[in-house]
């Protein structure tokens, strides 16, 4: 969706939306129309969009009213849906581009980028491989024209655009097939987006990471045809100043290997490397927008397959740490990529914090359902700044418990540790397993997103399928807690 911006409305404008705050038409509206908005029942909810014609400089004119609700609720998550809730309902209507008046709603800067932020992320789809949409199905909609915006919005635009683009690559990356985006193609589209941004590449193949140790994430890759890599995207936009770490689960299909799912739903699997896709996404909204902060973005990229060559239960691996694991179901991957990537960013970075992000167990999802990620943490401040930075970004998190008790559950007999627990608690031990990989004195936060990176139903800001959950999470944590 291209914003562009204009001091007052074009002349040839066939549509035309302004924004309303609840209980407050717009000045000036057309008596028939403010009729028409309250005979509708349109009152100006977060959200709510009310369509009429009206005659304006000799021509009809479809005019739409989008409600930014009230004062005192949240006014961010407001202006988005706001946005966001015109996109949807003129994507597909035969117009082809958007006349937005922000002049009568007393806006901030930062409160027009957020209207237009939920425009433009509301109107991201991929059909590339739809090739019989009918026209009517077909989006139309290709520009909105920001009108009256109030000074500095294009600045404060140029920011929230740089997110965008990392919510969208994110929501590229989860939504194409497993034949499309395997390890080497992540990387090599990466290489592609991340081109001219001024982000530095590391990429280590299998033989690479046989020669260093990584037996647990080797383990998982060698069942598939597809060969393993690591990727590494390092932005220095802070000096000399710590590197902070976010490292991504990139099982970029997961069939459980010989603990083989269920054929029903398997095909969602192709997003179990979500985690993955937030990391790249994040990484690419760091660098557009100029983040005053040293970052690195690491996620471990595998495919997970039954073929004969692919490890079996009871197997035991040698992490990079050189821990051992027994491998009790080979359906618990996500770990086993995890915890070697975990190692590596720690032995080549020393970062002063780590976030690691992974669509890692069902069990968060029977807890949380779709609506928030879970996080684990060993660090009550990294918690704070990761809860507020969520609720100010709309990616949501609720924290979850982590103790010796529940460490005891993956003991093993033959090694130091199984790769799951018992049935109970199973998100928990998940996490007490990657913990068991973080150097003492780090703090570290896990982020359990397996029910929030895909959705089977819209949402304020993204229509079903790929929701780019984690990108704004970790933009705004970079923005409130490394670059004051």
């Amino acid at each position: 969706m291209k914003i562009t911006f204009a001091p007052a409305v074009p002349a040839d404008a066939k549509l035309v939306a302004h924004l309303c705050n609840q209980d407050a038409l717009p000045a000036g509206l057309e008596p028939v129309l403010a009729a028409a908005a309250k005979a509708s029942r349109f009152t100006g909810k977060a959200g709510q969009v009310f369509e009429g014609f009206a005659e304006r400089g000799g021509q009809v004119v479809r005019v739409a009213l989008a409600g930014a609700g009230a004062a005192g609720e949240d006014r961010n998550g407001a202006l988005e849906k706001a946005g966001a809730g015109l996109t949807a309902k003129y994507l597909t209507s035969g117009e082809t581009k958007m006349a937005l008046d922000l002049s009568g709603a007393g806006l901030s800067a930062a409160d027009a980028a957020a209207v237009l932020l939920g425009a433009r992320l509301r109107g991201w789809r991929l059909d590339t491989y739809r090739t019989m949409l009918k026209e009517e199905q077909k989006p139309t909609l290709a520009e909105i024209v920001a009108v009256g915006a109030p000074a500095g919005t294009e600045a404060a635009w140029a920011a929230e655009s740089a997110v965008a683009d990392g919510v969208e690559f994110t929501r590229e990356l989860v939504t194409e097939p497993a034949n499309v985006i395997y390890p080497e193609s992540f990387v090599a589209r990466s290489r592609e987006r991340f081109a001219g941004t001024g982000l530095e590449l590391r990429v280590l193949d299998e033989a690479e990471m046989a020669a260093l140790g990584m037996g647990a994430l080797l383990g998982v890759a060698q069942g598939s045809h597809r060969a393993p890599r690591l990727l590494a995207a390092v932005w220095r936009g802070a000096g000399e100043a710590p590197f902070t770490a976010f490292v991504g689960k990139g099982v970029t299909f997961d069939t459980g290997g010989i603990s083989i799912k269920p054929a029903a739903g398997m095909e969602d699997m192709k997003w179990d490397m979500g985690g993955a896709g937030a990391v790249a996404g994040t990484m690419l909204a760091l660098a557009r927008r100029g983040a005053k902060a040293n970052v690195v973005g690491v996620v471990g990229l595998v495919e997970n397959m039954p073929d004969g060559k692919a490890q079996r239960p009871g197997d035991v691996v040698t992490t990079l740490s050189g821990q051992t694991v027994e491998v009790i179901n080979t359906d618990a991957e996500g770990r086993l990529v995890l915890c070697d990537v975990l190692t590596w960013v720690q032995r080549e970075f020393k970062p002063a914090a780590i976030v690691d992000l992974a669509t890692l167990t069902g069990a968060i999802i029977v807890s949380l359902g779709h609506e928030q990620a879970g996080m684990f943490t060993n660090d009550d401040a990294l918690a704070a700044a990761l809860d507020a930075a969520g609720k100010a970004s709309g990616d949501k998190l609720w924290r979850f418990p982590l103790g010796p008790a529940y460490d005891k559950l993956i003991d093993s007999p033959i090694a130091d540790m199984k790769n799951v627990g018992p049935r109970y608690g199973g998100s928990i031990t998940a996490a007490q397993f990657l913990q068991r990989y973080i150097d003492k004195g780090t703090p570290w936060a896990h982020l359990d997103i397996a029910g929030t990176v895909w959705t089977d139903k819209p949402g304020p800001t993204w229509d079903k399928g790929a929701s780019g959950f984690g990108v704004r999470l970790l933009d705004r944590y970079v923005r409130d807690r490394l670059e004051r």
